[in-house]
C-alpha cells in the first residue's frame, strides 16, 4: 500500500523549475509570481492517469507496472533569500528533482541544493533544463528525448555532449558521479542526468517516468503509507467566503472534517476544529486561486487546504497535529509551543535593531538571513499579516527613533 512519492522541485533562480511544473500541469503559474522568483512553496497533485498519458511514447512505457497512486510536487524558491524555504520543502520530500540550466551549469543555490540534498540524504534526478537554447536546436513534440537528440543536427549534438561533460565534471567537483539517464551503469552511486526544456515539453516523459521507475526501486519501503500523521502547515491565506485558511502537505495519515487540530499561533498554539478539507482539481496548483472541491476526509500523500475558526493567528512553517481524544489537546499544544519555541530561540535579538514583522515563518526566516547578511541588527518580530496599522500604532507609541 504506498502512498505518493512527495517530489521536490529546486536548483537556481531563473533555472525553469516552476517553467516545468507549468508544463507538467499545463498551466501558467509563475506570471503571478513576484519577478518571476517562487515566494512560498506550492504543492501539486499529479495523479497517476495523467503520468501514464505523458508517458505513452518512452521507449519503457510498455515494460512499466505503476504502483504509485501519483506525485505530488513541491515547488520551492531558488532565489538565495529563500534557502529556509528550500529547506523545508527538501525536509518533506522523498526525491528531489534539481534543476540544472545546461547553458549555465552549477550555480550558486544550485550547489547550496546539493549540499541541502546530501545533508538531508535526498535521493535526486537532474533536469538538464533549456536544451532549445542549443544552437540550431530542432523541437519535436510527443518523442524520447533520446530519439530527438538523434534526430539533431551533428553541431547541436557536440553543443550538447560538450555541454553536458562539462556539468558532469562540476558534478565531480561536488563529490557526486553522474551521467546521462541512457549512459548510467548504476542508479544507485550515479546521478541520471534528463535533458529537458519546460518551454517546448521536451524530455518530460522521460523525467516523470525515470522519478515512478526510481521510487518503486528504491524508495517502497519509505513509501509505505503509515496512519501515524503527519502534516505541515506550508502557508496561511485569506480566501473569499471561507475566511482564513491553512495549506497542508500532508505527508502520512488522514485528515477528517470535525477533527480537533492543533497548530502553532502568534499568540500561542491555537486549537481549533476542522470545518472543511479543500483541495485544488488534479493538476492545479494549491497556490493558485480556483475551484476547490470538498472532501469529508483526506489520506497522505496530498496537498489540502483547511478551513477552521481562528486561523488568523496561525503560523506557516511548522508540524500540525491532531487529538483524536480530549486528553490528547495539552499534551499536543506543549509539542506545538516547543516546535516554535525551538525555531524562535534560534533567533538572536539585539537592544537595539530594526523591528521585523513577516506574516510567515518561512518569509520571517528569509528577511533576517538577509539582514544578518547585511550586519543589520534586529531588536523585535512579530508574525502578522496587515503591516500598515502596525507601523502607525508603532509610531504613535514612540517605539522607534527616527534619525
Amino acid at each position: 500500500n504506498l502512498r505518493a512519492a512527495i517530489v521536490c522541485v529546486l536548483g537556481h533562480v531563473d533555472t525553469g523549475k516552476t517553467k516545468i511544473l507549468d508544463k507538467l500541469r499545463r498551466t501558467n503559474v509563475q506570471d503571478g509570481e513576484a519577478g518571476g522568483i517562487t515566494q512560498q512553496i506550492g504543492a501539486t497533485n499529479v495523479p497517476i492517469e495523467n503520468i501514464k498519458e505523458q508517458t505513452k511514447f518512452i521507449h519503457e512505457f510498455s515494460k512499466m507496472e505503476f504502483k504509485l497512486p501519483g506525485l505530488l510536487i513541491i515547488d520551492t524558491p531558488g532565489h538565495e533569500s529563500f534557502s529556509n524555504l528550500r529547506s523545508r520543502g527538501s525536509s518533506l520530500c522523498d526525491i528531489a528533482i534539481l534543476v540544472v540550466d545546461i547553458m549555465h551549469g552549477l550555480e550558486p543555490q544550485t550547489i547550496e541544493s546539493i549540499n541541502l540534498l546530501k545533508q538531508r540524504k535526498t535521493p535526486f534526478v537532474v533536469a538538464l533544463n533549456k536544451i532549445d537554447r542549443l544552437y540550431d536546436w530542432q523541437t519535436f513534440n510527443r518523442k524520447d528525448v533520446r530519439d530527438i537528440l538523434k534526430s539533431q543536427a551533428t553541431n547541436t549534438q557536440q553543443e550538447f555532449q560538450k555541454r553536458t561533460n562539462e556539468i558532469i565534471v562540476q558534478f565531480a567537483e561536488q563529490g557526486l558521479n553522474a551521467a546521462l539517464f541512457y549512459e548510467n551503469p548504476d542508479p544507485k552511486s550515479y546521478i541520471s542526468l534528463i535533458p529537458t526544456s519546460a518551454i517546448t515539453g521536451e524530455g518530460m516523459g522521460n523525467l516523470l517516468l525515470l522519478i515512478n521507475q526510481f521510487c518503486q526501486a528504491q524508495l517502497s519501503k519509505r513509501l509505505m503509507y503509515s496512519e501515524e500523521l503527519q502534516a505541515t502547515v506550508l502557508e496561511v491565506k485569506a480566501i473569499a467566503g471561507l475566511g482564513t485558511t491553512i495549506d497542508v502537505i500532508l505527508v502520512n495519515g488522514r485528515l477528517r472534517e470535525g477533527q480537533t487540530m492543533i497548530l502553532a499561533g502568534t499568540e500561542g498554539p491555537i486549537t481549533t476544529q476542522i470545518k472543511a478539507l479543500l483541495m485544488p482539481q488534479p493538476m492545479k496548483e494549491l497556490r493558485v486561486k480556483n475551484a476547490f472541491i470538498e472532501y469529508k476526509e483526506i489520506v497522505a500523500a496530498q496537498g489540502v487546504k483547511i478551513a477552521a475558526k481562528e486561523l488568523e493567528k496561525a503560523i506557516a512553517g511548522l508540524n500540525l497535529q491532531v487529538a483524536q481524544k480530549p486528553d490528547e489537546v495539552e499534551i499536543y499544544k506543549e509539542m506545538v509551543a516547543k516546535d516554535l519555541r525551538s525555531v524562535l530561540s534560534s533567533i538572536k535579538l539585539s537592544d537595539r535593531g530594526v523591528f521585523v514583522q513577516a506574516s510567515t515563518l518561512g518569509s520571517l526566516e528569509a528577511l533576517l538571513q538577509f539582514l544578518k547578511d547585511s550586519k543589520i541588527p534586529v531588536s523585535h518580530i512579530e508574525f502578522r499579516e496587515k503591516f500598515t496599522s502596525r507601523i502607525c500604532s508603532l509610531c504613535k507609541s514612540g517605539f522607534f527613533s527616527f534619525r
